[in-house]
């Protein structure tokens, strides 16, 4: 984001504190990053004495040769490989079991009245931004964001209904667990659970 934002203006000389409100990023967060980039050359730095007198000199940066190749690098490298991410969400997904059934329901049906909400403000915004004559190119991101939550949105309301209606598989035994404190009795293969085990060791299968 910081050489991005450099790359709107790569032969401007660039105050820290204007980046900061440029990218909403507090100075704390901003400055250690803007060291680490000048410190692998993708960024040059100067003092510029103040117009006003008696106040200190301000560092100001402006992108180099190198901080371009870089930012094209990562760019290319965020673009085209996916990576494990780790939403909130599916932390707690992985946790689900601590609560009873019938909470995670309530939860699961609360949530989705939220998406929905969220979903036909970010349609709204996206309507006007098009009204306004905006390019398409700069909504991509808008458009990313909505088709991740309509995703999540049909996931969640399948699961919660399957946990309505009774039908989720497994869910016998979490009850089970829950409410008496006995492991479930699940029939499970351990031959194929060993597969698992080392496909998970070894990172899942990989594209040719």
């Amino acid at each position: 984001m910081v050489l991005a934002a450099l790359l709107e203006a790569p032969e401007a000389w660039h105050y820290g504190y204007d980046l900061s409100r440029r990218l909403e990023l507090s100075s704390g967060t901003l400055y250690p990053i803007l060291v680490r980039l000048a410190e692998r050359g993708c960024l040059e730095t100067r003092w510029v004495e103040p117009e006003r007198p008696g106040r200190p000199p301000r560092h100001t940066y402006r992108l180099t040769g190198a901080g371009r190749t870089r930012l094209d690098a990562w760019m290319s490298q965020l673009l085209a490989e996916p990576v494990k991410e780790y939403p909130q969400f599916e932390a707690a997904l992985s946790l689900m079991p601590v609560l009873h059934p019938d909470t995670v329901l309530e939860l699961l049906r609360t949530r989705t009245r939220i998406l929905q909400q969220e979903i036909a403000r970010a349609r709204v915004m996206l309507a006007a931004a098009r009204r306004a004559g905006l390019p398409r190119l700069l909504l991509i991101e808008g458009e990313y964001h909505v088709a991740l939550q309509e995703t999540e949105l049909s996931w969640v309301e399948n699961l919660a209904d399957e946990l309505e209606a009774g039908t989720l598989d497994g869910l016998d035994g979490w009850r089970h667990v829950y409410e008496t404190g006995e492991a479930p009795a699940w029939d499970v293969d351990a031959s194929a659970l060993e597969e698992l085990r080392q496909a998970a060791a070894e990172g899942g299968t990989k594209p040719d």
